[in-house]
Protein backbone atom coordinates (compact mmCIF):
# COMPACT_ATOMS: atom_id res chain seq x y z
CA UNK A 1 0.00 0.00 0.00
CA UNK A 2 1.17 3.44 -0.97
CA UNK A 3 1.98 6.13 1.81
CA UNK A 4 -1.04 8.47 0.58
CA UNK A 5 -3.53 5.81 0.39
CA UNK A 6 -2.22 4.98 4.10
CA UNK A 7 -2.50 7.48 5.45
CA UNK A 8 -6.15 8.04 4.37
CA UNK A 9 -6.94 4.50 5.70
CA UNK A 10 -5.26 5.65 9.09
CA UNK A 11 -7.28 8.90 9.10
CA UNK A 12 -11.03 6.90 8.34
CA UNK A 13 -10.06 4.90 11.11
CA UNK A 14 -8.75 7.19 13.37
CA UNK A 15 -12.37 9.08 12.93
CA UNK A 16 -14.59 6.34 14.13
CA UNK A 17 -12.36 5.60 17.40
CA UNK A 18 -13.46 7.95 20.60
CA UNK A 19 -11.21 10.63 21.96
CA UNK A 20 -9.63 7.52 24.02
CA UNK A 21 -10.59 3.94 24.14
CA UNK A 22 -8.03 2.11 26.19
CA UNK A 23 -8.32 2.88 30.08
CA UNK A 24 -5.40 3.18 32.62
CA UNK A 25 -6.75 0.74 34.63
CA UNK A 26 -6.42 -1.54 31.11
CA UNK A 27 -3.48 -0.80 30.15
CA UNK A 28 -1.86 -1.09 34.65
CA UNK A 29 0.84 -4.31 34.67
CA UNK A 30 -0.75 -5.60 31.35
CA UNK A 31 3.37 -5.85 31.16
CA UNK A 32 4.26 -4.95 27.29
CA UNK A 33 7.05 -4.74 25.58
CA UNK A 34 8.89 -1.38 25.68
CA UNK A 35 11.03 -0.09 23.13
CA UNK A 36 12.31 3.17 24.08
CA UNK A 37 13.49 4.84 20.87
CA UNK A 38 15.76 8.55 21.41
CA UNK A 39 17.38 10.80 18.75
CA UNK A 40 20.22 12.83 19.57
CA UNK A 41 20.44 16.34 18.95
CA UNK A 42 17.63 16.41 16.62
CA UNK A 43 15.55 19.88 16.42
CA UNK A 44 11.81 20.36 16.47
CA UNK A 45 11.35 20.83 12.95
CA UNK A 46 14.12 18.40 11.81
CA UNK A 47 10.99 16.11 11.24
CA UNK A 48 8.38 16.23 9.21
CA UNK A 49 5.31 15.97 11.37
CA UNK A 50 6.27 19.29 12.35
CA UNK A 51 7.19 20.57 9.42
CA UNK A 52 5.76 19.83 6.47
CA UNK A 53 8.43 21.10 4.14
CA UNK A 54 10.88 18.50 5.42
CA UNK A 55 8.28 15.63 5.15
CA UNK A 56 10.37 14.18 2.12
CA UNK A 57 13.48 13.57 4.87
CA UNK A 58 11.24 11.54 7.82
CA UNK A 59 8.83 9.75 5.45
CA UNK A 60 8.78 6.79 8.13
CA UNK A 61 8.95 8.63 11.41
CA UNK A 62 6.22 10.96 9.99
CA UNK A 63 3.98 7.28 9.16
CA UNK A 64 4.71 6.55 12.96
CA UNK A 65 3.21 9.69 14.13
CA UNK A 66 -0.07 9.21 11.92
CA UNK A 67 -0.04 5.56 13.45
CA UNK A 68 0.24 6.87 17.11
CA UNK A 69 0.32 9.84 19.31
CA UNK A 70 2.14 13.04 19.19
CA UNK A 71 3.30 14.66 22.79
CA UNK A 72 3.26 18.38 21.87
CA UNK A 73 4.57 19.65 25.30
CA UNK A 74 7.03 16.74 26.08
CA UNK A 75 10.29 18.24 27.67
CA UNK A 76 13.65 17.08 28.08
CA UNK A 77 16.80 18.89 30.31
CA UNK A 78 19.02 20.71 27.59
CA UNK A 79 21.81 18.40 27.75
CA UNK A 80 22.28 14.82 26.49
CA UNK A 81 23.85 12.94 29.82
CA UNK A 82 20.95 14.92 31.94
CA UNK A 83 18.40 13.78 30.07
CA UNK A 84 19.90 9.97 29.59
CA UNK A 85 20.05 10.09 33.84
CA UNK A 86 16.76 11.70 34.49
CA UNK A 87 14.73 8.96 31.77
CA UNK A 88 16.84 6.18 33.69
CA UNK A 89 16.29 7.30 37.44
CA UNK A 90 12.95 9.45 37.22
CA UNK A 91 14.77 12.16 38.62
CA UNK A 92 16.13 15.10 37.95
CA UNK A 93 19.75 15.34 36.92
CA UNK A 94 21.14 17.71 39.72
CA UNK A 95 20.07 14.93 42.38
CA UNK A 96 22.49 12.59 41.05
CA UNK A 97 25.09 14.94 39.81
CA UNK A 98 24.08 14.00 36.00
CA UNK A 99 23.60 17.96 34.58
CA UNK A 100 27.66 17.47 34.65
CA UNK A 101 28.71 15.06 31.91
CA UNK A 102 31.31 12.51 32.78
CA UNK A 103 33.67 14.23 30.12
CA UNK A 104 33.44 17.48 32.59
CA UNK A 105 35.45 16.33 34.84
CA UNK A 106 38.77 16.07 32.85
CA UNK A 107 38.31 19.73 31.90
CA UNK A 108 39.91 22.69 33.65
CA UNK A 109 36.70 25.49 32.88
CA UNK A 110 34.35 22.63 34.03
CA UNK A 111 36.16 22.00 36.76
CA UNK A 112 36.97 25.61 37.90
CA UNK A 113 33.00 26.28 38.16
CA UNK A 114 33.05 23.19 41.11
CA UNK A 115 35.85 24.38 43.21
CA UNK A 116 37.77 21.33 41.35
CA UNK A 117 41.30 21.50 39.66
CA UNK A 118 42.69 19.26 36.61
CA UNK A 119 43.67 15.58 38.67
CA UNK A 120 47.07 14.46 38.10
CA UNK A 121 48.05 10.49 38.79
CA UNK A 122 51.21 9.66 40.73
CA UNK A 123 53.28 9.78 37.56
CA UNK A 124 52.60 13.42 37.61
CA UNK A 125 49.92 13.02 34.41
CA UNK A 126 47.03 14.90 34.13
CA UNK A 127 43.87 12.62 33.89
CA UNK A 128 40.10 12.57 34.61
CA UNK A 129 38.54 12.65 37.48
CA UNK A 130 35.75 9.49 37.50
CA UNK A 131 32.29 11.10 37.47
CA UNK A 132 29.13 8.34 36.47
CA UNK A 133 25.57 7.84 37.72
CA UNK A 134 25.41 6.87 41.23
CA UNK A 135 25.01 3.26 41.55
CA UNK A 136 22.93 3.82 44.45
CA UNK A 137 19.88 5.02 41.85
CA UNK A 138 17.28 2.61 41.29
CA UNK A 139 17.51 2.10 36.86
CA UNK A 140 14.34 1.96 34.73
CA UNK A 141 15.98 -1.30 33.77
CA UNK A 142 16.64 -1.83 37.26
CA UNK A 143 12.69 -2.12 37.68
CA UNK A 144 11.88 -3.56 34.84
CA UNK A 145 14.21 -6.64 34.81
CA UNK A 146 13.20 -7.11 38.51
CA UNK A 147 9.91 -7.54 36.82
CA UNK A 148 10.96 -10.35 34.39
CA UNK A 149 11.69 -8.21 31.28
CA UNK A 150 14.70 -9.02 29.34
CA UNK A 151 16.49 -5.35 29.25
CA UNK A 152 18.70 -3.96 26.25
CA UNK A 153 20.36 -1.30 26.01
CA UNK A 154 21.64 0.08 22.10
CA UNK A 155 23.75 2.63 21.52
CA UNK A 156 24.70 5.84 23.50
CA UNK A 157 25.11 5.45 26.92
CA UNK A 158 27.09 8.17 28.19
CA UNK A 159 26.55 7.83 32.70
CA UNK A 160 29.98 6.39 32.51
CA UNK A 161 32.47 4.87 30.79
CA UNK A 162 35.13 3.62 32.72
CA UNK A 163 34.34 1.89 36.23
CA UNK A 164 32.50 -1.96 35.22
CA UNK A 165 29.49 -0.92 38.15
CA UNK A 166 28.78 2.58 36.50
CA UNK A 167 28.43 0.41 32.54
CA UNK A 168 24.98 -0.16 31.26
CA UNK A 169 25.29 -3.83 32.46
CA UNK A 170 25.94 -2.96 36.26
CA UNK A 171 23.05 -0.75 35.99
CA UNK A 172 20.21 -2.57 35.05
CA UNK A 173 20.44 -4.24 31.05
CA UNK A 174 21.39 -7.85 30.25
CA UNK A 175 22.31 -6.61 27.28
CA UNK A 176 24.71 -3.94 25.74
CA UNK A 177 25.94 -2.74 22.55
CA UNK A 178 27.01 0.42 21.10
CA UNK A 179 28.84 3.19 22.57
CA UNK A 180 29.50 5.04 26.59
CA UNK A 181 30.82 8.37 25.85
CA UNK A 182 29.80 11.12 24.66
CA UNK A 183 29.57 11.30 20.42
CA UNK A 184 31.54 8.77 18.11
CA UNK A 185 32.63 8.84 14.49
CA UNK A 186 30.42 7.20 12.52
CA UNK A 187 32.90 4.97 10.69
CA UNK A 188 35.48 4.83 12.72
CA UNK A 189 34.16 4.81 16.27
CA UNK A 190 36.55 6.49 18.45
CA UNK A 191 35.77 9.71 20.54
CA UNK A 192 37.63 12.36 19.42
CA UNK A 193 39.73 12.94 23.02
CA UNK A 194 39.15 11.71 26.28
CA UNK A 195 39.71 15.19 28.62
CA UNK A 196 42.03 16.35 29.49
CA UNK A 197 43.95 14.08 26.94
CA UNK A 198 43.56 15.00 23.14
CA UNK A 199 43.95 12.08 21.22
CA UNK A 200 41.40 9.50 20.03
CA UNK A 201 39.70 6.60 22.22
CA UNK A 202 38.36 3.41 20.93
CA UNK A 203 34.45 3.12 21.67
CA UNK A 204 32.43 0.41 20.17
CA UNK A 205 31.38 -2.42 22.74
CA UNK A 206 28.99 -5.56 22.86
CA UNK A 207 28.67 -6.83 26.56
CA UNK A 208 31.07 -4.29 27.77
CA UNK A 209 34.11 -6.11 25.30
CA UNK A 210 34.85 -4.08 22.39
CA UNK A 211 33.89 -5.48 18.93
CA UNK A 212 35.11 -4.97 15.45
CA UNK A 213 32.56 -3.60 13.35
CA UNK A 214 32.90 -2.05 9.79
CA UNK A 215 30.37 0.08 8.88
CA UNK A 216 27.86 3.09 9.90
CA UNK A 217 26.84 3.62 13.54
CA UNK A 218 23.06 4.12 12.71
CA UNK A 219 23.24 1.07 10.13
CA UNK A 220 24.79 -1.10 12.65
CA UNK A 221 22.35 0.19 15.72
CA UNK A 222 19.58 -0.78 13.56
CA UNK A 223 20.45 -4.26 12.56
CA UNK A 224 21.70 -4.91 15.91
CA UNK A 225 18.27 -3.93 17.12
CA UNK A 226 16.83 -6.32 14.65
CA UNK A 227 18.69 -9.14 15.73
CA UNK A 228 17.55 -8.51 19.19
CA UNK A 229 13.97 -8.28 18.41
CA UNK A 230 13.67 -11.27 16.57
CA UNK A 231 15.92 -13.42 19.46
CA UNK A 232 12.48 -12.37 21.72
CA UNK A 233 10.53 -14.98 19.80
CA UNK A 234 11.98 -17.55 21.72
CA UNK A 235 11.87 -15.93 24.98
CA UNK A 236 8.61 -15.76 26.81
CA UNK A 237 9.72 -12.66 28.70
CA UNK A 238 8.60 -9.40 28.02
CA UNK A 239 10.98 -7.00 26.65
CA UNK A 240 12.91 -3.23 27.46
CA UNK A 241 14.75 -2.20 24.89
CA UNK A 242 16.15 1.47 24.97
CA UNK A 243 17.67 2.20 21.63
CA UNK A 244 19.53 5.46 21.80
CA UNK A 245 21.00 6.57 18.70
CA UNK A 246 23.93 9.37 18.36
CA UNK A 247 22.19 10.57 15.32
CA UNK A 248 22.06 12.90 14.56
CA UNK A 249 24.50 14.61 16.90
CA UNK A 250 28.31 15.41 15.52
CA UNK A 251 30.50 14.91 13.99
CA UNK A 252 28.73 15.49 10.48
CA UNK A 253 29.80 11.80 9.11
CA UNK A 254 27.84 11.18 5.76
CA UNK A 255 25.81 8.30 5.58
CA UNK A 256 26.86 5.31 2.50
CA UNK A 257 25.89 6.86 -0.87
CA UNK A 258 25.95 10.44 0.18
CA UNK A 259 25.96 12.19 -2.68
CA UNK A 260 25.83 15.79 -1.77
CA UNK A 261 28.14 18.77 -1.66
CA UNK A 262 30.34 17.33 0.90
CA UNK A 263 31.20 20.86 1.79
CA UNK A 264 27.34 21.90 2.73
CA UNK A 265 27.00 21.41 6.60
CA UNK A 266 23.44 20.91 6.21
CA UNK A 267 23.32 18.66 3.47
CA UNK A 268 25.14 16.37 5.33
CA UNK A 269 22.88 17.02 8.39
CA UNK A 270 19.78 15.87 6.36
CA UNK A 271 21.20 12.65 4.97
CA UNK A 272 22.39 11.86 8.74
CA UNK A 273 18.46 12.31 9.43
CA UNK A 274 17.55 10.25 6.86
CA UNK A 275 19.75 7.64 7.65
CA UNK A 276 18.25 7.77 10.95
CA UNK A 277 14.96 7.62 9.64
CA UNK A 278 15.38 4.49 7.65
CA UNK A 279 16.68 3.15 10.77
CA UNK A 280 13.85 3.59 12.84
CA UNK A 281 11.57 2.07 10.47
CA UNK A 282 13.69 -1.19 10.64
CA UNK A 283 12.92 -1.74 14.18
CA UNK A 284 9.33 -1.02 13.51
CA UNK A 285 9.32 -3.15 10.43
CA UNK A 286 11.21 -6.11 13.19
CA UNK A 287 8.85 -5.46 15.59
CA UNK A 288 5.94 -6.34 13.04
CA UNK A 289 7.62 -9.29 11.49
CA UNK A 290 8.33 -10.68 14.75
CA UNK A 291 4.71 -10.22 15.79
CA UNK A 292 5.20 -7.87 18.64
CA UNK A 293 3.54 -4.82 17.42
CA UNK A 294 -0.04 -4.98 19.55
CA UNK A 295 1.70 -5.74 22.32
CA UNK A 296 4.72 -3.23 22.15
CA UNK A 297 4.78 0.64 22.94
CA UNK A 298 6.63 2.20 21.09
CA UNK A 299 8.16 5.42 21.96
CA UNK A 300 10.38 7.88 19.89
CA UNK A 301 11.93 11.00 20.78
CA UNK A 302 14.79 13.20 21.56
CA UNK A 303 17.12 13.87 23.92
CA UNK A 304 17.86 17.77 23.90
CA UNK A 305 17.16 21.04 21.09
CA UNK A 306 20.04 21.21 17.98
CA UNK A 307 23.28 22.82 17.83
CA UNK A 308 21.35 25.23 15.21
CA UNK A 309 18.74 27.45 16.04
CA UNK A 310 16.92 27.60 12.84
CA UNK A 311 16.50 23.65 13.37
CA UNK A 312 15.11 24.47 16.99
CA UNK A 313 12.38 27.03 14.84
CA UNK A 314 9.53 28.54 15.48
CA UNK A 315 11.11 28.29 19.04
CA UNK A 316 13.97 29.88 20.38
CA UNK A 317 17.59 28.81 21.53
CA UNK A 318 19.59 25.39 20.96
CA UNK A 319 21.44 22.33 22.73
CA UNK A 320 22.97 23.66 26.04
CA UNK A 321 20.32 26.00 26.68
CA UNK A 322 16.67 26.16 28.46
CA UNK A 323 15.16 27.99 26.33
CA UNK A 324 12.04 26.02 24.48
CA UNK A 325 14.50 25.05 21.78
CA UNK A 326 17.18 23.44 23.61
CA UNK A 327 14.17 21.47 26.08
CA UNK A 328 11.15 20.85 24.03
CA UNK A 329 11.29 17.84 22.16
CA UNK A 330 9.34 15.95 19.29
CA UNK A 331 8.16 12.93 20.90
CA UNK A 332 5.35 10.02 19.68
CA UNK A 333 4.10 6.71 21.23
CA UNK A 334 2.54 3.76 19.46
CA UNK A 335 0.64 1.86 20.93
CA UNK A 336 -1.85 -0.17 18.40
CA UNK A 337 -5.07 -0.76 20.50
CA UNK A 338 -4.24 1.49 23.35
CA UNK A 339 -3.31 4.59 21.64
CA UNK A 340 -5.72 6.45 19.25
CA UNK A 341 -3.86 6.69 15.38
CA UNK A 342 -3.38 10.30 14.66
CA UNK A 343 -4.20 11.82 18.13
CA UNK A 344 -1.93 14.54 19.87
CA UNK A 345 -1.81 15.38 23.51
CA UNK A 346 -0.22 19.03 24.22
CA UNK A 347 -0.31 18.35 28.30
CA UNK A 348 2.81 19.25 29.86
CA UNK A 349 4.83 16.19 30.32
CA UNK A 350 8.98 15.45 30.97
CA UNK A 351 11.36 13.03 30.48
CA UNK A 352 11.16 11.45 33.92
CA UNK A 353 7.61 10.66 33.76
CA UNK A 354 8.29 7.75 31.39
CA UNK A 355 9.89 5.97 34.68
CA UNK A 356 6.79 5.98 37.08
CA UNK A 357 4.56 5.20 33.73
CA UNK A 358 6.64 2.31 33.18
CA UNK A 359 6.90 0.79 36.30
CA UNK A 360 2.79 0.95 36.74
CA UNK A 361 2.61 -0.76 32.84
CA UNK A 362 5.54 -3.24 33.84
CA UNK A 363 3.32 -3.66 37.24
CA UNK A 364 6.42 -3.15 39.66
CA UNK A 365 6.49 -3.44 43.07
CA UNK A 366 9.77 -2.95 43.64
CA UNK A 367 11.33 -0.62 46.45
CA UNK A 368 12.13 2.70 45.62
CA UNK A 369 14.39 4.02 48.54
CA UNK A 370 15.04 7.75 46.58
CA UNK A 371 12.32 10.13 46.49
CA UNK A 372 11.40 10.30 42.10
CA UNK A 373 10.30 13.60 40.45
CA UNK A 374 8.45 11.61 37.53
CA UNK A 375 4.62 11.35 37.31
CA UNK A 376 3.08 8.68 36.25
CA UNK A 377 1.26 9.73 33.19
CA UNK A 378 -1.12 6.20 32.00
CA UNK A 379 -4.08 8.15 32.70
CA UNK A 380 -3.03 11.51 30.15
CA UNK A 381 -2.11 8.46 27.61
CA UNK A 382 -4.34 6.03 27.83
CA UNK A 383 -7.49 7.61 29.03
CA UNK A 384 -6.59 11.16 27.71
CA UNK A 385 -7.16 13.00 31.06
CA UNK A 386 -5.13 16.35 31.39
CA UNK A 387 -1.55 15.98 32.85
CA UNK A 388 -1.19 16.36 36.36
CA UNK A 389 2.55 17.95 35.66
CA UNK A 390 2.21 21.35 36.57
CA UNK A 391 5.79 22.72 37.28
CA UNK A 392 9.41 21.49 35.48
CA UNK A 393 12.82 22.67 37.04
CA UNK A 394 15.17 21.71 34.02
CA UNK A 395 18.35 23.70 35.78
CA UNK A 396 19.50 24.53 39.27
CA UNK A 397 22.15 26.62 40.92
CA UNK A 398 25.70 24.98 40.87
CA UNK A 399 24.54 23.85 36.64
CA UNK A 400 26.72 25.18 34.02
CA UNK A 401 23.09 26.25 32.52
CA UNK A 402 21.35 29.17 34.21
CA UNK A 403 18.44 28.10 36.99
CA UNK A 404 15.13 27.49 35.13
CA UNK A 405 11.50 26.59 36.46
CA UNK A 406 8.35 26.09 34.73
CA UNK A 407 5.19 26.47 36.54
CA UNK A 408 1.88 26.56 34.41
CA UNK A 409 2.41 28.94 31.94
CA UNK A 410 5.71 30.62 32.95
CA UNK A 411 8.97 29.87 32.36
CA UNK A 412 11.69 31.78 35.10
CA UNK A 413 14.95 31.54 32.92
CA UNK A 414 17.83 33.07 35.51
CA UNK A 415 16.35 37.20 35.81
CA UNK A 416 13.98 36.51 32.52
CA UNK A 417 10.29 35.20 32.58
CA UNK A 418 7.95 34.42 29.36
CA UNK A 419 5.02 33.34 28.96
CA UNK A 420 5.45 30.06 27.27
CA UNK A 421 1.18 29.88 26.08
CA UNK A 422 1.17 33.69 24.45
CA UNK A 423 5.06 33.24 23.67
CA UNK A 424 6.44 30.22 22.90
CA UNK A 425 9.03 31.58 20.94
CA UNK A 426 10.19 33.37 23.82
CA UNK A 427 10.54 36.94 22.36
CA UNK A 428 9.13 39.10 25.31
CA UNK A 429 10.37 38.95 28.45
CA UNK A 430 7.65 39.85 30.94
CA UNK A 431 9.34 39.81 34.32
CA UNK A 432 9.33 43.90 34.68
CA UNK A 433 5.64 43.12 34.57
CA UNK A 434 5.37 39.93 37.16
CA UNK A 435 8.04 40.95 40.20
CA UNK A 436 5.60 38.78 42.65
CA UNK A 437 5.65 35.58 40.10
CA UNK A 438 9.30 36.21 39.69
CA UNK A 439 9.95 36.20 43.11
CA UNK A 440 8.00 33.27 43.66
CA UNK A 441 9.46 31.26 41.22
CA UNK A 442 13.00 32.25 41.99
CA UNK A 443 12.27 30.85 45.75
CA UNK A 444 10.56 27.52 44.49
CA UNK A 445 13.70 27.07 42.05
CA UNK A 446 16.24 28.04 44.80
CA UNK A 447 14.55 25.84 47.34
CA UNK A 448 14.38 22.85 45.12
CA UNK A 449 18.07 23.38 44.65
CA UNK A 450 19.02 22.87 47.89
CA UNK A 451 18.24 19.47 47.67
CA UNK A 452 21.15 18.99 45.79
CA UNK A 453 23.45 16.50 47.40
CA UNK A 454 26.93 17.19 48.46
CA UNK A 455 29.36 16.61 45.49
CA UNK A 456 32.07 15.16 47.40
CA UNK A 457 35.94 15.43 45.90
CA UNK A 458 35.99 12.85 43.31
CA UNK A 459 39.07 10.70 44.24
CA UNK A 460 38.88 8.14 41.87
CA UNK A 461 40.68 8.91 38.38
CA UNK A 462 40.86 7.61 35.50
CA UNK A 463 44.16 5.43 34.72
CA UNK A 464 45.84 5.53 31.88
CA UNK A 465 44.63 8.75 31.12
CA UNK A 466 44.65 7.88 27.55
CA UNK A 467 43.21 4.16 26.66
CA UNK A 468 42.86 2.99 23.64
CA UNK A 469 39.44 1.75 24.45
CA UNK A 470 36.67 2.74 27.33
CA UNK A 471 36.32 0.24 30.24
CA UNK A 472 38.37 -0.53 32.85
CA UNK A 473 37.68 -3.74 32.61
CA UNK A 474 38.68 -3.72 28.98
CA UNK A 475 42.12 -2.83 29.67
CA UNK A 476 43.35 -5.99 30.04
CA UNK A 477 44.03 -7.81 26.84
CA UNK A 478 43.62 -4.82 23.92
CA UNK A 479 43.55 -6.62 20.98
CA UNK A 480 45.95 -5.16 18.16
CA UNK A 481 43.42 -4.63 15.76
CA UNK A 482 42.04 -1.89 18.36
CA UNK A 483 45.45 -0.35 18.45
CA UNK A 484 45.97 -0.65 14.85
CA UNK A 485 42.75 1.49 14.43
CA UNK A 486 43.14 4.21 17.27
CA UNK A 487 46.75 4.59 16.15
CA UNK A 488 45.53 5.39 12.40
CA UNK A 489 43.04 7.82 13.89
CA UNK A 490 45.35 9.52 16.39
CA UNK A 491 48.05 9.75 13.43
CA UNK A 492 45.76 12.66 11.52
CA UNK A 493 44.80 14.64 14.94
CA UNK A 494 46.84 17.70 15.80
CA UNK A 495 50.07 17.45 17.54
CA UNK A 496 50.00 20.91 19.07
CA UNK A 497 47.53 23.85 20.60
CA UNK A 498 48.26 27.14 20.93
CA UNK A 499 48.57 28.45 24.52
CA UNK A 500 44.28 28.30 25.81
CA UNK A 501 43.12 26.40 22.76
CA UNK A 502 41.66 22.69 23.77
CA UNK A 503 39.49 20.33 21.54
CA UNK A 504 36.75 20.66 23.71
CA UNK A 505 34.58 24.14 24.21
CA UNK A 506 34.51 25.64 27.22
CA UNK A 507 32.26 25.82 29.77
CA UNK A 508 28.91 27.46 28.84
CA UNK A 509 28.13 30.83 30.20
CA UNK A 510 24.68 32.34 30.56
CA UNK A 511 21.49 31.76 28.45
CA UNK A 512 23.23 31.73 24.86
CA UNK A 513 25.75 29.56 26.23
CA UNK A 514 25.51 27.75 22.61
CA UNK A 515 26.68 30.90 21.02
CA UNK A 516 29.42 30.94 22.54
CA UNK A 517 33.44 30.06 21.08
CA UNK A 518 33.94 26.91 20.48
CA UNK A 519 37.74 25.89 20.98
CA UNK A 520 39.13 28.33 23.13
CA UNK A 521 39.36 26.89 26.81
CA UNK A 522 38.89 29.47 29.84
CA UNK A 523 41.78 29.34 32.08
CA UNK A 524 40.90 27.84 35.07
CA UNK A 525 42.24 29.96 38.33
Amino acid sequence: MNMPRLLTLLALVASFFPASFAFAEEVAGSRPNIVFILADDMGWNQPGFNNPARKSLTPNIDALAAEGMRLNEFYTHSVCAPTRSAFLTGRYAFRTWSDWRTEDFGKPSYLAKLGLTLAHNDRGEPTRRIHALDTEEITIAEVLQDSGYFTALLGKWHLGEWLPEHLPMGQGFEYQYGHYAWGIDYYTKTIVHNAPARFAVYDWHRNQQPVNEEGYSTDLIAAEAERVIAARKDDERPFFMYVAFNAVHGPLNPPPGFSGDVNDPMAIRDAMLVSLDKAVARIEQALDDNGFQDNTLLVFTNDNGPVLEELSRPFRGTKNTTFEGGVRQPAIIRWPGKVKPGSSQDGLMFVTDFYPTFRTLAGSNMPQARPIDGIDMTEMLFDGQPSQRHEIIYDVAGSVRLPTIRQGDFKLMGDMLFNIKTDPAEQVDVALKHPQLVAQLRERVTEVGAERPPLGDKPLLMDPPLPYVYGLEEQKETPQWLIDKVEAVRATQPKQWAPGETPWPKAPMGAEASKMDGLRDEVAK
